[in-house]
């Protein structure tokens, strides 16, 4: 039936929709379904199907029909059909979409499975891009379906979009009505930064998009085309939040310059009008409105007399830029606002910087504020602008500019005229009749006249004080009222009398000043202030803000924003002169360096002034023109040789264009843009341009961008750009200097680069001559910039930098005399010019003026205190200027006195005031507090002349002061009042009392560093501890003594002056002014005469507790030194040996021992003048000092001694060599070595030392081996005695020797680098540092290219780790990158690697690769890295008492009850102290901690088990106890932190922390294992591992998921520890790898068996430390012990995993000696534990019927990986075609290796050629589609090889040819089967008697041991000795002696039973 033929009607029958849903819809949820779904999956798969069907109807002409069938779903089930349609993969999309696009809004509604529909819809699997697009579509459609715009919808939308993960895909789409609408709603809930997203799209779409968000702001807020105000009716939500509209304006407007005319009018409309919708009126507070007047938009106006200037809040409007609070200059803002009247802060908020943080919208501000004026004034008022006056008519009609202005930028409604509301929710409540009239009657005061009650400003603050802290409700609220009365009373101000409005304005100033105001109201105040302030000079207002800035001018540095707002109104050079001093000074955050007191002068304060004088106050009389509620704060006028006062003038470049914005702060280069420098501005639009210009700037559009610019600059108006240029652009974006260098070639116009050059230089100037606070980074960064552009433009340009332009050097001078700060500041820049000197022809280096430079900055590097960041500074540009810092001369510049005098200062004169030269006579400093003058008179001279010793005073308590304290007699006031004399003590105490803690630790802290560096540097040669003690506590005595005192005199004058006037005041109550003078006299005189006393009081305190504390800081020293003396050597700092030997002149240089006489005098010095005290000749006095200096311990001749035992044996050497050889070349070499010696021991220094090692290194890399060999060793013998004499721990010591040797072999000449001996026998020697040579070798080999270096690379890991001869303690990980680099080279020249390569490699992976990657930064690399890690010294100071006290508590903690399961709490505490303790900051502490950690168990194990010798009853079993106490803790330790390091996913963390781990405790076993040697412990090593390897193979998760990389590890660890590395392991290494846990996890657990090759490694480990002992049979008793357990380990293996024995048995029996036959047996004798193995002792057994017979076994090594290539291509070509025909007879010559009987032969390559030929001879027999038998294999190549062996090979040869084919008679398998055929062959065949004997001796021997025996070796001897072809029993060797014949009766008889056998023997003997 057709498909047009299908009845209509009956279609709907079919479509119950119960079946909509797949059986793969279970991953979108539990869908909620209200019917029964009954039919059967059948169905389910049945009903896709039919969906598929209609959808296909639909598209050939039914769609009509079709689309009507789907009405019933949709109304019934539309979630059953949405899955339905998603899930089809269908290209007849018409129907489905339109059906998806009707379904969604069903979902985007609240239906119960939305949630579940419309993420599978999203994000289900295999659903095309487009459904996405139809969903969004579907959101438009439903959300602006007739033109509803429904918010809730909308915000339903954004909610789903969010579930989704889908919003940022809704924002790209479209339509752009839809997606603005949604970004508006996203950015109001803060997913979304809206200003941003509106810069993008705008750039994206352009116009489009900017008439879609005109068109959403006309429909969202249609007053903003000058329409009406919005409707009342518009619901809340649909009316535009004012931050959302600010912004998108804001937005609209930065772009309105490049769109069309009309677009750009619209915009600008807008913006006019947007105030308009800003500020609706709000309701005025009770109150203030005139009654009678309706409330309306313009009543305010009206009511308000201040006319606000229309343009006084643009510096705070921020339209033009981004709505955002700038929050860049807020210093310390608190993040909880508190209340606002918490604690004062900066009111940045309210005046944000004068810069926009929106580069796109750079030059908008003024556009935006010249549209936002009433039409009249339109663009024409740009030009008011523009001149800087920022004042246009002060009469304005526009009812919104006042409250337009009034607030900060749109999106801060607070600071309205009238709504304080938000100002202060507490001044919101409204106050009860009685708080109002209690605030008003405090006001009514202020202005009142006596006799009415009267207050003065201060005491109306202190009031407000007072009430503003304090706990009674009611004065908090009359304090709330009182302020907020005055603010809403600012409005009427301008109406106040003169006098009234002073008051008003100090009062105001005051609450200012007293930070009564925080935060938002702080703001506020300020802001009306600054208002006021720009009103027209003269005018009521200007001087109400004159008097209130005056009263808080000392606040002033806490706003530099707010100076900068007052420094550029116009008419500032009008202010009063000492307020401009301390406005420019606040702009950079100071105060004046003179604080001047101006009086100012207004109407208000004469008018005041005459006031007061009526009222005839008598004790307050004030001056003309002073006002006297002013209270002036008590300063000090301090006069100064030279005060340079910069004096930044008003900012008139920052207000006309806001310039763009960085991270850095260009603040300080606006404000000292100079006003005197009328620079001409060009127009808005050519400004515009401008920044266009360099906006779009780059290499490709250069040319073009040139003209660009030449057409729109005129000539006079490039000054501007010049400014442009540097400050805005070049200053800020370092990463453009090239560019606009390129730009300024291009442009060719000399009189614009000059221009840039002067203005580079003037800015660099203000940059010196700032503010140069710590923090300031961004002055430091804008300066550093400057440095590289001036560099560029000068410098790289061949141009000078010109003495008069910048003088470098004097400048580094002037900062060094200066200071930190200064440097910090200078040496970035000077560096950054310097840099460009290497693109320069002529100032590149060595260009004098450019080292010149250098050699200062290389003085200043070698300045102890200079910060390490400047130190890098300098290194950086050596490096880049291809400098070595350490060839640079430096010279004396820094010191140098005379210079100093002549400095023209280049830097701000430092903040402090300028010290005053001696000459001048003392200065008194005036104060106009009430002290009089003579109280505070300091005298600029010397320090007084002690008058104590220092053991006259007691500092043990403050009663020690009583004895000393001077009262002098003939003081007025005591024999007026003698009753005051008790005053004094107590006086002096308190003085005392206050100033010795903080004076005692800074004196402290300054003096240790000092003397700690000093005595370090000088005892860092000397081993004996208790001179460094002594010199330390004489140095440090001095300094903080000196220290303290300088701190403490004057304030301590100026103290106890105080504290007697106080006291003689309460004392004498009422004293009259004679009394008065009288106690200031005596308070002066005594604390004159007391104050040495208190000051030596100090000092001594100081002292006393500095020597604890430096004793404290040169512990570790200490320590270190008992160490060395307790380990037999003695002490001395390699690094500073080096440093002295290689930099110090012979005159300075330390010697190693003690400290030169004339070095000791001067601690001696030290220990006899205490500055302060009186000089004392007895060193031994002081306390807590021991006496004279110990002598030294070790006589001064012990580096003699050793050099004089060196001596005697070279000279018994020379002797001994015979006078033919006298003339020899290496005998008179080493007659030269010993003059080098004897001279060494004369000069005794480091460098003759380090002379003779670089001789004797040299001398063994030139040997030949041409000479005479005893000559040869001789000689070699006597470098290495020298060498070793340097060594010893009493001479130079190993790390400082070894590091001179290695660098020796790294420098030396080509030509005898690479001698191969001499470098094997220095390492032999433990005279090299491996990793460092290590490294160097991997680099010398340059990938391949150095021939030399890779051949000596190869030669030298074929010794060191190939070899039998190998060298113990040298393991692959000290050679890792040669290796590494080797395998490269190796896998790189594949074909044409250096000869012998592949081979080599192939040897050295088969020992390492079974152990896993190699990879750089790999596991395996940690372990390496851990193993030379441990054998590194020289840790940070205090690092090892850290390692201990951070160890102790962990056991503490691990063993302590409340440690939590598996230590787990324990565990969390413990990382937290050691965050504490740094210890977790790098890789490198943590690998030194587990370092340290891991010693000090060992330590402790050491300790306990050397204890157990001492007193042999300890109990054996209590000191093991003990030493796992700490180790165990040690491992729990090392478990956890594995476990939890990294994510819980990521493994490799846990991994490399692992390998890292055990390479450093394999590390330190070696090195352990190297020094003792026989007194080496297992003990704590086996303990580690064993505990370790518990611990993680624990059954837990997240060890589950690394078990095997944790396997992998202790396998390369145990691999590395293999017996021939470390043999005094070996029972503890058996223990480890053949515990239980280990055998099980590595054969039985791990999947895929990954775990074999690696135990089989181990066990060939273990067979190759065997062998020797084994072949030459030596078993002393440790090595029968070690047999054994060897057999029991195979006896395990063979019981529980034979199948491991029967793939392995190639390699293990390749390294077993072949006179092992028991252990060999107990490997062949595996078979597979799946097979049932046939008695071999069966009667008439038919072995070839066997089904296992023809299958091969598997054979897991690589055998073939022994035979050179040439030889197996010769073999194969051989087997294949019986070519060469030489092959057979060179046979044996490829297989001998050497005539030394026993090791004749290489036993691996027989091993393998056996093997090989053997399954070759297999595949040839089974191609040929037979098996092998008695009768195949004959005449084939194959046998020729076996019969040829056979007879050609001598005895020994033989024999182990015969063995090779016995090793595969194993269990049945296709080899036991060919090679039991191939030996009866060969016995048959056999030419002589000889082969049958020997054939019978192998079978028979591996017979005759203990049981198992293999099962193929039993058939084959049966068969022999049964089968009478091979006539067995005739042959003479069976009869040849009696025993012997016995012995072969007893084995056929075990062989086939007595009777058998003796038929077998009789049956023989008959035939």
């Amino acid at each position: 039936m057709t498909i047009e033929k299908l009845p209509h009607a009956k279609l709907p029958s079919l479509f119950e929709f119960q079946f909509l849903i797949s059986e793969g819809e279970s991953d979108s949820g539990p869908v909620r379904f209200s019917w029964n779904s009954s039919p059967s999956s059948r169905n389910v798969r049945k009903s896709l199907d039919l969906i598929e069907s209609l959808l296909r109807l639909a598209e050939v002409g039914q769609y009509e029909q079709v689309k009507q069938l789907f009405s019933f779903p949709i109304k019934h089930c539309p979630d059953m059909l949405v899955l339905a349609l998603l899930q089809i993969n269908t290209s007849w999309h018409t129907l489905r979409h339109e059906l998806i696009s009707t379904l969604m809004p069903i979902f985007l509604g609240n239906h119960p499975n939305s949630a579940i529909i419309l993420h599978y819809a999203w994000h289900g699997q295999g659903q095309s891009p487009s459904i996405r697009q139809l969903i969004m579509h579907a959101m438009a459609e439903w959300y602006m379906r007739g033109e509803q715009y429904d918010q809730a919808k909308l915000s339903r939308i954004l909610d789903v979009a969010q579930d989704l993960k889908a919003l940022s895909m809704l924002l790209n789409g479209t339509p752009f009505a839809f997606v603005i609408d949604l970004a508006a709603l996203a950015s109001r809930r803060e997913y979304l930064k809206l200003d941003k997203w509106l810069t993008d799209k705008i750039r994206e779409h352009g116009e489009p998009f900017i008439q879609a968000c005109m068109t959403f702001l006309k429909r969202r807020c249609p007053s903003i085309l000058g329409g009406l105000a919005p409707e009342k009716d518009q619901p809340k939500s649909a009316q535009l939040p004012p931050e959302t509209l600010a912004t998108m304006l804001a937005c609209l407007q930065a772009c309105a310059g490049s769109v069309s005319q009309e677009l750009s009018e619209t915009i600008l409309t807008m913006v006019a009008n947007c105030s308009n919708v800003m500020n609706k009126a709000r309701q005025p507070p009770p109150g203030v409105m005139p009654k009678g007047r309706p409330p309306s938009a313009s009543s305010l106006d009206a009511i308000s007399p201040v006319q606000i200037d229309p343009l006084a809040g643009m510096a705070s409007l921020s339209i033009g830029g981004s709505a955002a609070p700038h929050t860049q200059s807020m210093q310390g803002f608190p993040p909880n606002l508190g209340s606002a009247f918490s604690t004062p802060q900066s009111p940045a908020k309210a005046f944000p910087p004068l810069s926009t943080p929106n580069q796109t919208t750079a030059f908008s501000a003024i556009g935006g504020i010249s549209s936002q004026l009433p039409g009249g004034l339109g663009t024409g008022s740009l030009t008011g602008i523009g001149t800087g006056a920022l004042g246009l008519p002060a009469v304005n009609n526009d009812p919104f500019v006042q409250r337009k202005l009034g607030t900060s930028g749109l999106n801060q409604p607070t600071f309205q005229q009238t709504d304080l509301s938000q100002v202060w929710p507490e001044a919101n409540q409204h106050f009860s009749k009685e708080i109002d009239d209690e605030a008003n009657s405090y006001f009514q005061r202020i202005y009142n006249h006596p006799p009415h009650p009267t207050m003065s400003v201060d005491e109306v603050l202190e009031m407000l004080q007072r009430f503003k802290d304090s706990t009674i409700k009611r004065e908090r609220e009359v304090f709330n009222c009182m302020l907020r009365n005055l603010f809403e009373e600012y409005r009427f101000f301008p109406q106040y009398p003169d006098k009234e409005l002073h008051i008003t304005a100090c009062l105001f100033g005051g609450i200012i000043e007293k930070g009564l105001v925080t935060y938002m109201a702080l703001g506020l105040a300020l802001r009306y202030v600054l208002e006021a302030l720009r009103k027209p000079f003269g005018s009521k207002m200007y001087y109400f803000g004159i008097a209130a800035l005056d009263r808080f001018k000392n606040r002033l540095k806490d706003y530099p924003q707010y100076c900068q707002h007052l420094a550029s109104i116009s008419h500032f050079m009008q202010f009063p002169h000492h307020l401009q001093e301390y406005i420019e000074y606040g702009q950079q955050s100071r105060d004046p360096p003179v604080k001047m007191q101006g009086s100012i002068t207004t109407p208000g304060s004469i008018a005041l002034a005459q006031a007061q004088a009526q009222a005839q106050v008598p004790a307050k009389a004030p001056l003309a023109g002073q006002v006297s509620t002013m209270v002036t704060t008590s300063t000090t006028t301090t006069v100064a040789k030279t005060v340079t006062v910069t004096r930044p003038t008003g900012v008139s470049f920052k207000k006309d264009v806001p310039p763009s914005i960085n991270t850095t702060n260009i603040d300080t280069l606006l404000v000292a843009t100079d006003q005197t420098e009328r620079i001409v501005e060009p127009p808005e639009n050519i400004q515009e341009k401008i920044a266009f210009i360099f906006n779009n700037l780059s290499q490709s559009n250069m040319t073009q961008k040139v003209e660009e610019l030449k057409e729109t600059v005129k000539e006079e108006f490039m000054p501007w750009v010049s400014q442009y240029l540097v400050m805005k652009r070049v200053s800020i974006e370092p990463n453009f200097h090239s560019l606009y260098s390129n730009f300024l070639d291009t442009l060719k116009n000399p009189e614009f680069n000059k221009m840039v050059l002067n203005e580079t230089y003037r800015n660099i100037k203000v940059l010196l001559t700032s503010d140069k606070a710590a923090a300031n980074f961004s002055d430091r960064s804008l300066l550093k910039n400057l440095g590289h552009w001036l560099g560029m433009i000068t410098l790289a340009k061949n141009k000078p930098i010109l003495h008069t332009d910048l003088d470098v050097k004097s400048l580094l001078l002037e900062a060094y005399v200066k200071g930190q700060q200064e440097l910090l500041y200078v040496v970035p820049f000077v560096a950054k010019v310097l840099e460009s000197s290497i693109r320069s022809v002529v100032f590149r280096p060595p260009n004098p003026w450019t080292m010149a430079i250098m050699n200062v900055l290389a003085e200043l590097h070698q300045e102890h205190d200079l910060k390490l960041n400047l130190k890098f500074e300098i290194e950086v540009l050596c490096k880049n200027l291809a400098l070595d810092i350490n060839e640079l001369k430096p010279g004396n510049l820094l010191k140098d006195k005379d210079r100093l005098k002549n400095l023209d200062e280049q830097l701000s004169a430092p903040k402090k005031d300028v010290k005053q030269p001696e000459e001048l006579p003392p200065i008194t400093t005036t104060t106009t507090s009430t002290t009089p003058a003579t109280s505070t008179t300091c005298t600029a001279t010397v320090p007084p002349q002690p008058q104590y010793s220092y053991h006259d005073i007691n500092v043990y308590s403050l009663a020690g002061l009583a004895p000393h304290i001077t009262l002098n007699p003939t003081i007025p006031l005591f024999q007026a009042h003698p009753q005051l004399k008790q005053c004094v003590r107590q006086a002096i105490e308190r003085a005392v009392q206050e100033l010795v803690h903080p004076v005692v630790d800074r004196s402290i802290k300054i003096a240790m560093t000092t003397c700690e560096q000093i005595v370090r540097k000088d005892f860092a040669l000397d081993s004996e501890e208790s001179r460094m003690r002594i010199a330390a506590h004489h140095m440090m005595r001095n300094l903080t003594a000196g220290m303290a005192m300088i701190t403490c005199r004057e304030p301590l004058l100026m103290s106890i002056s105080t504290n007697l006037k106080n006291s003689f005041a309460s004392a004498l109550r009422t004293a009259s002014p004679q009394q008065r003078e009288m106690m200031d006299q005596a308070a002066a005189q005594l604390a004159q005469d007391n104050c040495e006393l208190a000051c030596c009081f100090i000092q001594k305190t100081a002292v006393e507790k500095a020597g604890p504390e430096m004793d404290k800081r040169l512990a570790t020293e200490f320590e270190l030194r008992k160490h060395a003396r307790q380990e037999g050597r003695r002490y001395c700092d390699p690094v500073v040996l080096t440093y002295q030997a290689e930099r110090m002149p012979e005159q300075i240089r330390l010697k190693v021992g003690g400290v030169d006489p004339k070095q000791l005098a001067v601690y001696e010095e030290f220990a006899r003048n205490v500055p302060g005290f009186l000089p004392t000749n007895d060193l031994s006095q002081p306390t807590g000092f021991l006496a004279q200096p110990m002598k030294q311990a070790w006589a001064t001749d012990d580096v003699a001694q050793i050099y004089d035992k060196c001596i005697t044996e070279l000279e018994q050497h020379l002797h001994a060599i015979p006078p033919t050889l006298a003339m020899n070349p290496q005998a008179q070499a080493l007659r030269s070595l010993l003059e080098v010696v004897v001279l060494s021991r004369n000069s005794r220094d480091a460098i003759a030392a380090l002379g003779l090692l670089q001789k004797a290194v040299e001398g063994l890399l030139d040997a030949t081996s041409g000479a005479d060999a005893d000559l040869l060793l001789r000689y070699r013998e006597c470098h290495l005695l020298v060498l070793k004499a340097l060594q010893d721990g009493r001479a130079y010591g190993s790390p400082w020797c070894n590091k001179q040797i290695t660098r020796c072999l790294i420098e030396c000449r080509d030509e005898y680098k690479y001698n191969v001996e001499a470098v094997e026998l220095l390492i032999r020697n433990h005279l090299v540092n491996m990793q460092q040579y290590d490294l160097h070798l991997a680099q010398s080999m340059e990938n391949g290219l150095n021939y030399m270096a890779v051949a000596f690379a190869m030669q030298l890991v074929k010794i060191l780790l190939v070899d039998e001869r190998s060298v113990a303690h040298v393991t692959e990980a000290d050679l890792f990158h040669t290796i590494e680099t080797l395998m490269r080279i190796n896998a790189h020249s594949r074909g044409n690697a250096p000869e012998g390569l592949p081979q080599l490699m192939e040897v050295v992976r088969s020992n390492y690769e079974a152990m896993i990657d190699r990879a750089h930064g790999g596991p395996n690399f940690m372990m390496h890295s851990g193993i030379s890690q441990a054998s590194e010294y020289d840790d940070p100071p205090g690092l090892r008492e850290k390692a201990e006290y951070l160890l102790r508590e962990w056991v503490n903690l691990y063993h302590s009850a409340a440690a939590g399961r598996d230590s787990t709490k324990a565990f969390s505490a413990f990382v937290g102290q050691m965050h504490q303790q740094g210890i977790l900051k790098t890789d490198d502490l943590i690998t030194r901690f587990f370092r340290l950690c891991t010693e000090m168990c060992v330590e402790i194990s050491y300790r306990a088990q050397a204890e157990q010798q001492h007193n042999p009853a300890a109990n054996p079993t209590m000191i093991r106890a003990k030493c796992y106490h700490n180790l165990d803790a040690f491992v729990r330790l090392i478990a956890l932190l594995v476990k939890h390091s990294g994510e819980a996913t990521n493994t490799v963390t846990k991994i490399n922390l692992l390998n890292k781990v055990l390479g450093i405790v394999v590390g330190v076993l070696l090195q352990d294992h190297d020094v003792r040697q026989s007194e080496f412990q297992q003990l704590p090593y086996h303990r580690i591992f064993i505990m370790l390897l518990l611990e993680l193979n624990a059954p837990e998760h997240v060890l589950e998921t690394i078990n095997f990389q944790t396997l992998t590890a202790f396998c390369n660890t145990f691999h590395i520890l293999r017996p021939t590395k470390a043999p005094g392991f070996v029972y503890a290494w058996l223990e480890l790898i053949s515990h239980r846990i280990f055998i099980a996890r590595m054969l039985a657990h791990t999947p895929q068996q990954k775990g074999w090759p690696m135990y089989a490694q181990l066990l060939i480990d273990l067979f190759k430390y065997l062998a020797p002992f084994l072949r030459n049979v030596e078993l002393t008793k440790p090595m029968q012990i070690l047999y054994k357990g060897t057999l029991r380990v195979l006896l395990v293996l063979l019981h529980d995993f034979p199948e491991f024995l029967c793939d392995y048995h190639y390699g293990f029996c390749d390294v077993i000696p072949p006179n092992c036959i028991q252990l060999r047996n107990l490997i062949l004798s595996a078979f597979p534990r799946n097979m049932r193995l046939p008695d071999p002792f069966t009667p008439n057994l038919k072995v070839d019927m066997l089904s296992e017979i023809n299958i091969a076994p598997r054979i897991l090594t690589n055998f073939t990986g022994v035979m050179p290539p040439q030889f197996k291509k010769d073999l194969d070509s051989y087997l294949k075609t019986r070519s060469p025909v030489t092959f057979l007879s060179d046979l044996r010559s490829n297989l001998q290796v050497s005539n030394e009987p026993g090791n004749r032969y290489n036993l691996q390559l027989i091993n393998a050629l056996v093997l090989y030929v053997g399954t070759q001879a297999i595949a040839h027999i089974h191609n040929k589609g037979s098996t092998p038998s008695m009768s195949t294999i004959t005449h084939s190549a194959h046998m020729d090889i076996f019969q040829n062996l056979a007879v050609d090979l001598d005895t020994e040869g033989r024999y182990l040819f015969l063995n090779a084919i016995a090793n595969q008679l194993r269990y049945p398998n296709s080899h036991t089967h060919y090679f039991s055929c191939t030996m009866l062959y060969l016995f048959a065949e056999a030419n002589t008697e000889a082969i049958q004997e020997q054939i019978t001796r192998v079978l028979l021997e591996r017979l005759i041991v203990n049981r198992p025996h293999p099962w193929g070796l039993l058939i084959t001897f049966i068969e022999l000795i049964k089968n009478p072809a091979f006539k067995f029993w005739n042959h003479e060797f069976v009869h040849c002696a009696p025993e012997i014949e016995k012995l072969f009766q007893s084995v056929a008889q075990c062989c086939m039973g007595q009777k058998q056998a003796q038929q077998v023997m009789e049956g023989t003997g008959a035939s």
